[in-house]
């Protein structure tokens, strides 16, 4: 028998051998390696496995142990990886800080070598000279937790202090607004940046970050009305760090929920996220949205300020500006005027395009009337309706008119002077203090 003859008699005597081996070696390696190398769930093992296997006495529940990493601060985590920002505040593990000033003192030395001091930081004007009254811990954007020194970083109750002294400076007059939010935006950074490092997720840290919320949407609204050449980009800045803000406050409401309950201004601070979608058009911010909705805790759903908000965006939407404007005047608090505030006049420019589209022709629209209906000053209202590219005239009585089927009506290339909502003039007078 030839070779090939004895190779073929093996195989027919052993057909299982050689059959099994091969097809069963390959396919079963390939998958092993697929879905071993999956990128995120290795990172969600490596956030958690070292901790549980270090950690005694702690438990999934227990996110106040130091040594525990509770579940917001790896999905924390996961988010600002795919954003590819590195923060000392979003790795694992904690630290108890000791620092017992605003700004380290190695911090605070090195940045006078350096002239890297604030104009409020300065010890009277002078760019080379602090002191641990003045000076306030930069942010730091790319620290390692492994590297940090306890004595760089701030306990509790100095970050606290460290945030009300930032806040105070808010009513300072001797300096332009942006110049003032600049700092104040930075330090609050840090603040946060000591916070994460520290896994402080008590209710004294949920009270901060609604301050620090707060600070973003007062800054929101004001710097809407300063005339810098740069205010586009800070407010792009300072809207990212809003929503990053809220985000954080809302997995520390998660964190710390009891059963049937919620915090005394839970409802309002949740109430700024729909707020803050009343321009969204595309559909998937409206599916984020609507997903959103569904992780709210029934009490917010059923609170007076979630119930205005989605009235609010619902009106707005339809573009009822009769019932948006009523509604915003009766119900808005401060800070949720301070979102809607841009989207106002917006209401009113559609407002007055209805009209000067659907009136007769031969009758003019009296500007008392419309004032009323769009709830602003007639002065105001002259004002607004040239803004928008329409020519107004006078009666022989002296009344004001608006003639209608102008095909001149425009939204201004800018943004509308801004124009308050009557009964609500003591928001705007609070907010420009």
């Amino acid at each position: 028998m030839d070779e090939s003859g004895r190779r073929r008699q093996q195989w027919r005597n052993h057909p299982s051998s050689s059959a099994s081996a091969s097809p069963s070696t390959g396919p079963t390696r390939f998958r092993s390696q697929q879905y071993s190398s999956n990128p995120t769930k290795t990172t969600q093992s490596s956030n958690f496995v070292p901790r549980s296997t270090t950690t005694t006495g702690t438990t999934p529940h227990n996110t106040r142990n130091p040594g525990y990493v509770p579940r917001w601060k790896s999905v924390s985590n996961a988010n600002n990886q795919q954003e590819g920002e590195t923060e000392a505040g979003e790795e694992v593990g904690s630290i108890v800080g000791t620092c017992p000033f605003m700004c380290p003192e190695g911090e605070r030395a090195q940045r006078e070598r350096l002239r890297d001091l604030a104009i409020f930081e300065r010890l009277n004007g002078d760019p080379r000279k602090t002191s641990p009254a003045l000076a306030v811990k930069k942010f730091c954007r790319t620290i390692s937790l492994k590297y940090v020194q306890a004595s760089d970083v701030r306990p509790l109750s100095v970050l606290e202090d460290t945030l009300n002294y930032l806040l105070n400076l808010l009513d300072s007059s001797e300096y332009p607004f942006e110049v003032v939010h600049d700092f104040i935006f930075d330090r609050t950074r840090s603040i946060r940046q000591d916070l994460g490092m520290q896994n402080i997720v008590n209710d004294r840290a949920i009270c901060m970050y609604e301050k620090m919320v707060k600070f973003h949407i007062v800054s929101h609204h004001r710097l809407q009305n300063c005339g810098s050449s740069s205010i586009s980009s800070l407010q792009y800045l300072n809207m990212e760090q809003l929503m990053k803000t809220l985000a954080s406050l809302y997995t520390l409401y998660e964190a710390n929920h009891s059963s049937n309950s919620i915090y005394e201004n839970e409802a309002e601070f949740r109430s700024f996220h729909v707020l803050l979608h009343l321009d969204s058009k595309s559909q998937q911010r409206e599916e984020s949205l609507s997903f959103w909705f569904r992780r709210v805790p029934s009490l917010v759903m059923k609170s007076n300020e979630m119930h205005f908000a989605r009235q609010v965006l619902r009106f707005y939407r339809m573009g009822i500006y009769r019932s948006f404007l009523c509604t915003v005047s009766a119900e808005a608090s401060y800070l949720q005027y301070c979102i809607i505030e841009p989207y106002v006049n917006e209401v009113r420019a559609l407002a007055v395009s209805y009209i000067n589209n659907c009136c007769y022709k031969l009758h003019p629209y009296p500007l008392e009337d419309l004032s009323k209906l769009l709830m602003m000053k007639e002065s105001d209202m002259e004002s607004f309706c040239h803004a928008c590219g329409l020519k107004t005239l006078s009666d022989d009585g002296g009344n004001k008119l608006l003639p209608t089927k102008q095909t001149t009506f425009c939204n201004p290339k800018g943004s509308f002077q801004s124009y308050s909502i009557l009964g609500l003039q003591q928001y705007e007078r609070q907010t420009t203090a």
